[in-house]
C-alpha cells in the first residue's frame, strides 16, 4: 500500500529549496542569471553639501566553458544625479561609465568560493560630470563563503585609465563591495553591501566614497 507523505514531511524539502535560491541569488560566482539593484545616496557633495545619488544595475550572467569551469560576467551600470558640485542648486542626470568584470570560477567549488578574472570600466557617461571619460582596466576578486543562515564574501578590484578623452584626468581607482546577508523564512533575507570606492589620484580628503546603510530582500 502506497503511504502518502504529509504536509509536515514535505516541509524541510521545501525549506532546503528556498535555502538554497537564497544563496543562489547572493552568490555573486553562481550559475544563476540575477539583476540586483543598489542605490547609493552620497551626503556632502561639493562646496553646498549636497547629495548625490546613485542607481546600481549589477546584473550577474554566468556561462559554463566546461565542466569545471564557469565564466560569470558582472556588470555594473550606474544611473547617476550628480548635483553641480560648485553650485546650491541644479545638477545632471544619466549614466554612468560601466563595469563589466569576468569571473572565470570553479563549477563546483569548495567551503570558499571565488572567482578571478579582468574588469574594465567603459566610458558610457551621458554627461561629462556622470563619468570620467577614460576606458580603464585592472583585475577583480570576489571570494565568500556561505554558513548556515549567513552569506559573507568580498569584491575588489583596481583600475588604470588606458586611453580616454584629451584633457580628463588619467584614472586609478579601487572598488571594494564586502556583503553581508542574513537569511530568514520563506526566502526573506536582510543584507549589508555597500560599494566602498578610492580614488588614489584625488587630493587628500576627497579620495574615499564610504556608504553605509542596509535592506531587505526576497528570493
Amino acid at each position: 500500500m502506497r503511504r502518502r507523505r504529509s504536509t509536515q514531511e514535505q516541509a524541510p524539502s521545501d525549506e532546503s529549496a528556498t535555502e538554497q535560491l537564497q544563496k543562489a541569488v547572493q552568490n555573486p560566482v553562481a550559475s544563476l542569471i540575477s539583476v540586483p539593484l543598489q542605490n547609493n545616496m552620497n551626503l556632502g557633495y561639493g562646496f553646498f553639501n549636497r547629495t548625490q545619488d546613485v542607481l546600481n544595475i549589477q546584473p550577474v550572467i554566468p556561462v559554463g566553458i566546461s565542466e569545471n569551469w564557469n565564466l560569470i560576467t558582472r556588470i555594473i551600470q550606474p544611473l547617476v544625479w550628480q548635483p553641480y558640485p560648485d553650485l546650491n542648486t541644479g545638477g545632471e542626470y544619466g549614466l554612468g561609465d560601466m563595469n563589466p568584470t569576468f569571473f572565470p570560477s570553479p563549477a563546483k567549488p569548495g567551503k570558499l568560493i571565488w572567482g578571478a578574472g579582468p574588469t574594465m570600466v567603459i566610458p558610457t557617461a551621458t554627461s561629462s560630470i556622470t563619468g570620467q571619460g577614460q576606458f580603464s582596466l585592472g583585475p577583480s576578486m570576489v571570494l565568500l563563503a556561505q554558513l548556515p543562515h549567513w552569506t559573507l564574501g568580498v569584491l575588489i578590484n583596481n583600475v588604470w585609465s588606458v586611453v580616454g578623452e584629451s584633457g580628463r584626468a588619467p584614472v586609478n581607482q579601487m572598488l571594494l563591495q564586502y556583503f553581508i546577508n542574513y537569511n530568514l523564512k520563506k526566502g526573506w533575507y536582510l543584507q549589508i553591501a555597500p560599494i566602498i570606492t578610492a580614488n588614489w589620484r584625488a587630493s587628500s580628503g576627497n579620495g574615499w566614497t564610504v556608504p553605509v546603510g542596509g535592506g531587505w530582500a526576497k528570493s
